[in-house]
């Protein structure tokens, strides 16, 4: 009899978008009755002992593996990925693979074809949203291709609302995260000149010189995910990347283009719709499900919120409410796995 397996690994902790992403991935194999052919799920910092409980892991799955398997891999997979699918096939199991990251469009860290040759290695990939899936058949990729939309975001933690919405209103924008200044020094610009909303900025604030100075930023310290989800004070989440208040640009505001950002499913959780992008890859779900609004530039902004009514934002916050609940229980996911088993 055929079972849907995964290979855990050591994770470095659940503070990077990435691993928490990954590990809720996990959690709902696990709910689908998934069988783990690794080590337990462990959360050591050392590299030494990381690289080798990764290791005896995959040793592990060799000898757990049966045919008609179908085993899910999470990529990118640091090491082994190849050798990982060639142990599959040898075992006439199948191979799904769910893609986080594309490493030749983020930062260019291989080439197109070595990437598309790894993932060839899979019979049934999942890509991170309908754009990504697309780029990838466009490149050539012969594979059996779904896409996902958006990243779960478990948490047992729920938004509060704390504030009853009036109008005359002057809007919140909330950004959280790392602060740079080659990822999001529009920010300053933006809490400079800002008319009808303030800024409410999640993180380190030295990362960006002068933004807590800023007259229309609010800035808080770095708050834990769950704290964050109960508490957040705001009106809408802002997912925009690089230096430019025009649009997106350089190597993480393109890859708007093809990824979807766990900030997205974040915010979300926390009871926020999402400003972002029109170009993103996620900007039509957000259109499609009414949960925020999607720009082409900063600078449409203070328009765009003009017209808003507080009846739009209860709307939105509705429809944001809905989507909150199925990020909580790991259904995007659920749904892409299902499809990609019934198609192979």
């Amino acid at each position: 009899m055929s079972r849907l397996c995964f290979l855990s690994r050591n994770y470095y902790g659940l503070s990077g978008a990435g691993n928490k992403a990954k590990t809720d991935i996990e959690c709902t194999l696990r709910q689908m009755g998934a069988a783990n052919l690794g080590l337990p799920t462990t959360f050591y910092n050392n590299k030494v002992v990381a690289f080798l409980l990764n290791l005896i892991g995959i040793i592990k799955m060799v000898f757990c593996l049966r045919r008609g398997d179908v085993l899910l891999l999470q990529y990118p997979v640091k090491k082994y990925f190849a050798f990982i699918c060639q142990v599959a096939h040898l075992r006439k199991a199948k191979v799904v693979v769910i893609i986080h990251d594309l490493m030749a469009l983020h930062r260019k860290r291989i080439t197109l074809e070595t990437e598309l040759s790894r993932l060839s290695k899979g019979d049934y990939i999942i890509a991170s949203n309908e754009a990504m899936k697309q780029w990838l058949k466009e490149k050539g990729l012969q594979r059996h291709i779904g896409a996902l939309g958006l990243f779960d975001y478990r948490s047992e933690a729920a938004p509060t609302s704390k504030f009853q919405i009036t109008e005359p209103h002057r809007w919140s924008l909330v950004y959280a995260g790392a602060l740079v200044m080659r990822k999001n020094s529009y920010l300053l610009e933006l809490a400079r000149t800002a008319e009808n909303f303030d800024l409410h900025i999640y993180g380190n604030a030295n990362g960006l010189p002068g933004i807590a100075e800023a007259p229309h930023a609010v800035c808080y310290p770095f708050t834990p995910a769950d704290e964050f989800i109960s508490t957040a004070d705001g009106d809408f989440g802002l997912v925009w990347d690089g230096d430019s208040l025009d649009t997106c640009q350089g190597d993480f505001g393109e890859y708007l283009r093809y990824n979807s950002p766990h900030k997205v499913s974040f915010y979300l959780r926390a009871g926020l719709p999402v400003i972002i992008w029109r170009e993103a890859a996620v900007a039509p779900i957000i259109e499609q499900e009414g949960i925020g609004i999607t720009i082409s530039s900063i600078g449409e902004l203070e328009q765009k919120l003009q017209q808003l009514t507080v009846e739009d934002l209860d709307r939105m916050k509705k429809n944001v409410a809905k989507v909150s609940h199925r990020l909580a229980n790991g259904e995007y996911f659920a749904e892409a796995l299902k499809q990609a088993l019934a198609t192979l």
